[in-house]
């Protein structure tokens, strides 16, 4: 029987991109798949993330800011970098890790400039829910590997 996937979304700081990556992948609780997200910096967690996730039901404001370095003892399956600065800063990883680039826009440079709270917030939520989107193919995917 195959062990559990280790799946891995990788962004700049895990303040945004990879922690709703993570929310949303965990709420499908597959049985067979762990996943995780890390930063190639630690950023902390963006409240504007939190409050989109939040109104989709899924809670990630008890999620850490974590660095690629925490998991050193983890051999991830799969790596999703979620950005381009992730992509272009990705380490490398074992030979059996597979590393694939799957880039979001950054929701902080989209609401760059914007004063009214609820254009800000849709900044997060045009790409919160392109991750939901990218999550359920994603899972389909996973399921059928197992």
């Amino acid at each position: 029987m195959k062990q559990k996937t280790t799946v891995l979304f990788l962004c700049t700081g895990n303040s945004c991109r990879s922690q709703m990556a993570e929310g949303w992948a965990k709420s499908l609780n597959l049985a067979n798949v762990e996943f995780y997200s890390a930063g190639i910096e630690a950023h902390g967690l963006n409240p504007c993330a939190i409050k989109v996730m939040q109104e989709s039901g899924i809670y990630i404001n008890e999620h850490s800011s974590q660095l690629l370095s925490e998991f050193s003892n983890i051999n991830f399956d799969l790596v999703y970098a979620v950005c381009d600065n992730a992509s272009k800063s990705c380490p490398a990883f074992n030979g059996e890790t597979q590393v694939i680039c799957h880039q979001f826009d950054d929701p902080p440079k989209l609401a760059n400039g914007l004063t009214d709270e609820t254009m800000v917030l849709d900044c997060y939520r045009l790409v919160r829910d392109q991750i939901k989107n990218w999550i359920d193919e994603l899972s389909q995917q996973l399921i059928i590997s197992h």
